[in-house]
């Protein structure tokens, strides 16, 4: 390997908005993330669904959902 060409290597703190924090190698030494594991919903098991603004009414208005009639 060339001499001088890759970037250096630290142990870098990372931490979330929900407080969480740990360690691993990065080119950075510090790395803000809003959202990791530990409070992910697909690794937590909880779904949020937020409707702002009726994001889901307007696309099937827009592209014709038709609704099961019972």
């Amino acid at each position: 390997m060339k001499d001088k060409i890759h970037p250096k290597l630290h142990t870098a703190e990372v931490s979330c908005a929900c407080g969480a924090q740990f360690e691993l190698l990065s080119t950075r030494e510090r790395i803000h993330v809003e959202i990791c594991s530990r409070c992910h919903p697909f690794f937590t098991g909880e779904q949020k669904f937020l409707d702002t603004a009726g994001r889901v009414e307007k696309f099937e208005k827009k592209y014709g959902k038709k609704k099961k009639s019972s």
